[in-house]
């Protein structure tokens, strides 16, 4: 025998063996529509007896194995059914003689023969035959099961004849000696009356007998022929057919203990006549209750009265038992060469009954033998079905990587080079088979969750070889998901040569197929989901950034104030203030404007030996409408973390999510979202988008200077201007407002403020008007509004000259002279080693012997709000003042400071220097007083500081003008 029968089971050798073939010309499907209704009649009772007869059906089975009928049973082929097709009375001869010639490869050991005929209709199809049924097609064709049962009964009359005749006891007649086919050149020449070739012929016929009687379901008449012919047989070792006892008593007694069957779906068995619950304890894997049918034990059996004995079962062998007995049968078996095959099949039994005992150690020494048996040069598809009964054997007890191993090298003989031509296909769907062997599966999500399981080095392998097969099978998007898996997944133990050549290779294959995120679904089911490239680049925080200070929105004060909400009744509520805490905990706490362009900036770092080109980065964004604009970046080898900034434009309004990053990397599209990133610090990711709202550019017709008044608060932008004026002198500030926005200016306010001064004020400062602009507003995009504002400088000289001049020497600026006077006095303390008086004598012009001391700046805040005219918009009432809008090159306060030059005495006039500027400039000298010579009093020089915008955003202005520094509130 050289074909081995790897889906044997032990309960298999009580089975009879009908081979179903087709003849002449039958479509497949035809065929397997009538062959699965054929086996579906796996068991049979016996009229009149309870005894049940399991059939076992094979549609493929090679001629040379039946020679071995009479060493084992149940590979003897008892049954031969046949299907063909005839449409006509004259192609029925031939069909006939079809019949015939297949019945002849059986013939030697046929019971009995069927041939099912569809299609034929008339006088042939009327004769009445036992042998042949006539079918008018496959679907009128009711009566098949029942053609089958009666079939089978045939088969049954045949085997207990041959039982009878084998176990009835001729006195005086020699008992024939079986042999299998390769040993009956071994006995030639032997005499045949001696007393050791007649114990040989007994052991060999009891054997026999008992697996006929297995067959007829008399198991306990089984289990006593097969106890006496061990006995004959070891007496004179006759070891091959000592094993096939063996081996016969361990399968009678599986039958015994596990009534469910040892093959698990395949191997069980139906038993018929009993009730529901006889019955799930038969099919349930492992059953080991003793059921056993008295009826099948008494008729033709021992006595009629063992049926307390039979109960009891003491010619069964226990579980125990069963694998010693199949070890002494292997090694029985192991003494003959051309019995492999036999060998081969009793360690793939053994292996089934020691699963079900959760022996997996022992089972597995079994099939570490089952390896290393030496068959006859095997094909290779026979090699393939070798691997891949052992790698189901080894999952069957639990050995995962053992079996992982096997179906890998069932997918390599898949595709040897002697094959000519390969099956790449199911080189593929084996090798996908292994993955949950090595610990590897095929959804990055897995890898995010801690450790790394398994090993490395063989997953890549693996990993390596999917990718050469999907290549291999004409697929590149596939070839494009395994390596872009492995890049990701295996990054940390990849070496640096290897990580170039996979980047290589990937770069390869995405110039013919770019790499998506779009799942990819198999024939046979399986999906492969996307892999998204977190780690190249990889991101460790991800921050919100807040709009440039020329385009936050700014929040006006409410009626009611900032801290009393109009949509509540009550002053305060616990719950309304609980709830918004918890909203703040969520969100960013500053807002964003629709229309405008927003920033994110992620820190970065490259893990790659080599620069690293990141291509079509942007922004995954979900609640708003947001447009992306993406950017490119070049990182370079292994650096450090690295800022990027993202930035889009939100085009709707309500609260945006950035739920992560978009890139291309080596031709693959990825999605990264930030959930999906492991060690990723962010401060938030929700922020509120409010709509659009307007912006200011303003200009003034005064020149800027270099120098600035105050600090800027951070959250303001300012602009400074110089003036110089006389005493009394008034001059006319023009501050042009153009609204480069997209929205509507509908409410402008203006204020100012004086900062602290030593000196006295008469009259309004800073003085302006506003119905010119008023009358321009609502402002549209484009449109230009002027405002004119008038700046005064009047002071106060009326002191006496020895009083001021002590008070200078003392250190200290009086400047409360009338008691309706803004400004209060300021007294700073008397330097030490100052002298009383300042010397005398000094020139015009020279300010180091200066008869009387420099007055202090007095400094101004000019101020403007804007807003629309209508008020809050109803979203916006309450306790949410609505936002206002910082103009881009503007400051809300644009400070104008009064200086004075050194005092001139009484009755030569006197000249006075004012400076407007704003918060935002870098503080430096003020610049030193400038006369002109010859002038008794000096003639003014004027100053002009210029320095540039620092709204972003904004548009310049037009040149010449310098931006004052108002500031606009807006609201949504």
């Amino acid at each position: 025998m050289s074909v081995p029968d790897y889906m044997q089971c032990a309960e298999d050798h009580q089975t009879l063996l009908v081979v179903v073939q087709p003849v002449g010309v039958v479509s497949e499907d035809n065929f397997f529509r009538i062959y699965k209704r054929i086996s579906s009649v796996s068991q049979v009772s016996v009229r009149d007896s309870q005894r049940v007869l399991c059939i076992r059906y094979r549609h493929h089975y090679p001629p040379e194995n039946n020679e071995w009928g009479d060493f084992q049973t149940h590979r003897k082929v008892v049954g031969l059914v046949t299907v063909t097709d005839c449409r006509s009375a004259r192609d029925w001869p031939q069909t006939l003689e079809k019949f015939h010639m297949q019945k002849e490869l059986y013939g030697s050991t046929l019971y009995d023969s069927r041939l099912f005929v569809f299609g034929l209709q008339g006088g042939v199809a009327e004769q009445p035959r036992t042998d042949v049924a006539f079918y008018p097609s496959y679907d009128d064709c009711q009566a098949v099961e029942k053609r089958v049962e009666d079939f089978i009964e045939s088969l049954f009359i045949v085997l207990e004849s041959k039982r009878l005749d084998r176990a009835t006891d001729k006195s005086g007649d020699k008992i024939p000696l079986l042999c299998v086919p390769f040993e009956k050149k071994d006995f030639v020449g032997l005499d045949t009356d001696s007393r050791h070739y007649k114990k040989r012929c007994q052991g060999r016929t009891r054997k026999h007998v008992g697996d006929l009687c297995l067959q007829a379901g008399m198991l306990q008449d089984a289990l006593v022929h097969y106890h006496v012919a061990v006995e004959l047989l070891r007496s004179v070792n006759d070891f091959l057919w000592l094993g096939a006892a063996l081996e016969g008593l361990c399968s009678a007694s599986v039958i015994y203990h596990y009534p469910g069957g040892t093959g698990g779906q395949s191997g069980a068995r139906r038993f018929l006549g009993n009730s529901p619950a006889d019955a799930a304890n038969r099919h349930r894997p492992g059953a080991q209750e003793v059921l056993i049918d008295p009826g099948a034990l008494t008729t033709n059996g021992i006595n009629a009265d063992t049926s307390a004995e039979i109960g009891r079962a003491k010619n069964c062998l226990s579980p125990e038992d069963i694998v010693d007995r199949y070890k002494e049968a292997i090694s029985c078996y192991s003494k003959y060469k051309n019995a492999g095959v036999i060998e081969l099949e009793a360690c793939v039994k053994a292996v089934r009954i020691l699963a079900i005992q959760k022996r997996s150690m022992e089972a597995s020494e079994f099939l570490q033998n089952a390896v290393y048996i030496n068959l006859r040069q095997l094909s290779e598809e026979e090699k393939i079905q070798r691997y891949s009964i052992l790698s189901e054997l080894y999952e069957l007890i639990g050995f995962r990587r053992k079996s992982a191993f096997f179906k890998r090298v069932a997918a390599m003989q898949c595709v040897a080079p002697s094959i000519a031509e390969p099956g790449w296909r199911a080189c593929y769907k084996l090798l996908l088979e292994t993955l949950p062997g090595y610990s590897l599966s095929l959804d990055p999500k897995d890898f995010n969750k801690g450790t790394h399981r398994g090993w490395a080095a063989v997953q890549m392998r693996l990993l390596h070889e999917l990718v050469y097969a999907s290549r291999r099978m004409g697929n590149p998007a596939l070839s494009v998901r395994h390596l872009s898996f492995l890049l990701q997944t295996m990054l940390d133990f990849l070496s640096d040569q290897e990580k170039k050549d996979v980047t290589q290779s990937l770069e390869s294959y995405t110039s013919k197929c770019p790499g998506t995120m779009e799942v990819i679904t198999l024939p046979d089911g399986l999906t492969l989901l996307p892999v998204p490239f977190t780690k190249l680049p990889i991101v460790r925080r991800v921050q919100l950034l807040n709009l440039p200070t020329s385009l936050r929105p700014q929040k006006m004060k409410s009626l009611l104030g900032q801290s009393v909400s109009a949509k509540s009744p009550f002053i305060y509520s616990p719950i309304t203030a609980h709830s918004r805490g918890e909203e703040r905990s969520k969100k960013i706490d500053f807002q964003w404007v629709q229309g405008d362009v927003c920033e994110v900036q992620l820190m970065v770092y490259n893990p790659m030996p080599f620069e690293l080109r990141v291509e079509n980065m942007g922004l995954l964004t979900s609640g708003v409408e947001f447009e992306s604009l993406p950017a490119a970046l070049s990182l370079p080898a292994e650096s450090g973390l690295y800022p990027v900034t993202l930035v889009g434009v939100p085009q709707t309004t309500g609260t945006i999510t950035v739920n992560g990053y978009h890139t291309t990397v080596f031709g693959v599209f990825s999605d990264c979202l930030l959930d999906n990133l492991p060690g990723l610090k962010t401060s938030g990711s929700s922020v509120e988008v409010i709509p659009a709202l307007p912006r200011l550019q303003i200009s003034t017709s005064l020149p800027r200077s270099a120098h600035s008044l105050q600090p800027s608060s951070g959250d303001e932008i300012s602009t400074n201007v110089s003036v110089q004026l006389y005493n009394g002198e008034t001059q006319q500030l023009i501050i042009k407002l153009e609204n480069i926005g997209m929205e509507p200016l509908e409410k402008l306010e203006v204020t100012s403020k004086m900062l602290t001064t030593k000196e006295k004020l008469y009259g309004d400062f800073l003085s302006w008007k506003l119905e010119e602009a008023r009358a321009q507003l609502p402002l549209q995009p484009g449109e230009v509004a002027t405002i004119t504002v008038s700046i005064r400088a009047k002071l106060d000289f009326s002191c006496q000259e020895n009083v001021l001049q002590d008070l200078s020497d003392d250190g200290i600026s009086v400047s409360g002279f009338a008691l309706c006077s803004p400004f209060r006095q300021v007294v700073r303390p008397r330097a030490d080693g100052k002298p009383a008086s300042a010397p005398e004598g000094g020139r015009p012009g020279d300010t180091s012997q200066a008869k009387y001391p420099a007055v202090p700046p007095a400094p101004g805040c000019l101020q403007l709000r804007r807003a629309r005219a209508d008020g809050p918009r109803p979203e916006q009432r309450g306790a949410h003042p609505a936002p206002r809008r910082v103009p881009a090159n503007g400051d809300p306060s644009g400070q104008v400071r009064l200086r004075e030059f050194p005092r001139i005495p009484r009755g030569e006039g006197a000249v006075c220097k004012f400076k407007a500027a704003g918060g935002g400039a870098a503080g430096g000298p003020e610049p030193g007083d400038q006369r002109q010579a010859g002038h008794p009093l000096g003639t003014p020089v004027p100053e002009a500081h210029g320095r540039g915008e620092r709204g972003r955003a904004a548009e310049p202005a037009r040149p010449g003008a310098a931006a004052a520094g108002p500031s606009a509130v807006g609201k949504p």
